[in-house]
């Protein structure tokens, strides 16, 4: 059964008041990781190793593991209706390329567990959230991508790591360092800030509603770990809040409670 969609906003919030105008740079920020992600997936395939230093191969693999993340989180906030916000046939185009992209996931599946995971946060009726038993990071990680996985993910992404082999001659090796590695990297990027950090129980226990707890790093750095999703308890208190604007309403916050 799928859960009931939250009220996206506290009674005593609108989408309006938080003053957001964002009506056209959701796509244009969305449209600048996807191509970003595309040349640089590009550039890497076509590269040389042996002409490559080893800290130039290392920084290739971060760089494409951090737009790798990008594709996620554009693909989530197109679950949240906030890539193109006025028009959502275009949000979910973007949305389902962006995820397809990332893993070819099944959008339509991922955007009904994303919302019950909004609807019932770290709880037994949450995808995201461990069984009661796995609750270490490695134990709870496998489980949380045994939730979300499916063999025609599995047969997909071989038939197509097998015809960029085959058909255009794009190496195994770089196959797998620029484009393999980087999709698992960014999993547990993706699993350790915006799951793991934000929503294991405190030892005093959960202290709000959403069970979310934020990471309280600098901007640069939040938006380097993990696109500020590690501003947990204020996206799940300000759904409507595009990722590059958790940084603002984090500072909101604090600056509310100083």
């Amino acid at each position: 059964m799928v859960a009931s969609i939250p009220t996206p906003l506290p009674q005593t919030e609108t989408r309006s008041s938080i003053n957001y105008t964002y009506k056209y740079r959701g796509i244009v920020i969305a449209f600048t990781i996807i191509i970003a992600w595309i040349v640089s997936l590009f550039f890497s395939l076509s590269s040389h190793l042996e002409e490559l230093k080893f800290w130039e191969i290392v920084i290739a693999i971060g760089g494409q593991t951090f737009l790798y993340t990008g594709l996620f989180i554009t693909a989530h906030d197109a679950m949240h209706g906030l890539v193109a916000p006025n028009n959502l046939r275009i949000n979910r185009f973007i949305g389902r390329v962006a995820v397809n992209l990332y893993a070819l996931f099944p959008y339509d599946k991922l955007l009904q567990k994303h919302w019950a995971h909004h609807g019932h946060p770290a709880s037994e009726l949450d995808p995201d959230f461990h069984n009661g038993k796995q609750k270490n990071f490695f134990a709870w990680y496998l489980y949380f991508l045994k939730n979300y996985w499916c063999w025609r993910q599995v047969i997909g992404i071989t038939l197509v790591f097998h015809s960029l082999n085959l058909l255009f001659h794009v190496s195994k090796v770089n196959l797998t360092l620029f484009w393999a590695l980087p999709a698992i990297l960014s999993s547990v990027q993706l699993f350790y800030f915006g799951t793991y950090l934000t929503h294991r129980e405190p030892r005093a226990g959960y202290e709000n509603i959403h069970r979310a707890q934020s990471t309280h790093i600098m901007p640069l750095w939040s938006f380097l770990a993990c696109y500020h999703f590690g501003y947990h308890e204020e996206h799940h208190e300000y759904p409507h809040a595009p990722w590059w604007k958790l940084a603002d309403v984090y500072r909101m916050k604090q600056g509310a409670r100083s």
